[in-house]
């Protein structure tokens, strides 16, 4: 089913296949979807986890909308909610900035809520999104960290992400895929 919601795109999040992992389910969000994260509304077949969505994850499907109205669905390269798949239970969120720059680099962000940290889920979710960029056709995936966010740090590495610098702010993490042009 597509839906043209209120920017008259179409969006295809039907057409993308969720992401299936050892442990979890990254589910492609639609634009309807996004709103109600972006707004702290679950509809009644939500199932969210006590503390999502983050701020994170409300800027993430805010970028994502303004993404859909300004240039309409963007296939893979859209915002996804990580759930269990025992209960579908929402507990954090990762996705694409965006489609793939000129260059064919793409910027990655996620989180996850408090109660599920540590126990791997960030670093199976970013390697399953990573797969999803290398097969989409990106060239390298990137993503930052705050300098005192050891813990987010941990997960790029455990993705493999390498260290590529950092500025007063932020730690930047990059891995390129070599057999690409």
């Amino acid at each position: 089913m597509t839906d043209t919601h209120d920017t008259g795109h179409p969006n295809d999040a039907d057409a993308v296949p969720p992401l299936v992992t050892a442990r979890l389910l990254l589910h492609p969000l639609t634009a309807a979807e996004a709103r109600r994260v972006t707004e702290s509304a679950p509809a009644p077949g939500d199932r969210w986890a006590e503390g999502y969505p983050a701020p994170g994850d409300i800027a993430g499907t805010g970028n994502f909308l303004r993404g859909v109205a300004e240039r309409g669905d963007p296939g893979v390269w859209r915002a996804y909610e990580i759930r269990q798949p025992a209960d579908g239970l929402a507990v954090g969120g990762i996705g694409f900035h965006g489609p793939p720059d000129a260059d064919g680099v793409v910027t990655i962000g996620y989180g996850l809520v408090p109660a599920v940290r540590g126990r791997g889920y960030a670093s199976e979710s970013l390697r399953a999104l990573i797969a999803r960029a290398r097969e989409a056709g990106a060239t390298a995936v990137r993503g930052d960290a705050d300098l005192d966010n050891v813990a987010s740090q941990r997960v790029m590495e455990a993705a493999g992400m390498a260290y590529e610098g950092e500025d007063e702010r932020v730690r930047d993490y990059r891995v390129v895929f070599t057999d690409r042009g």
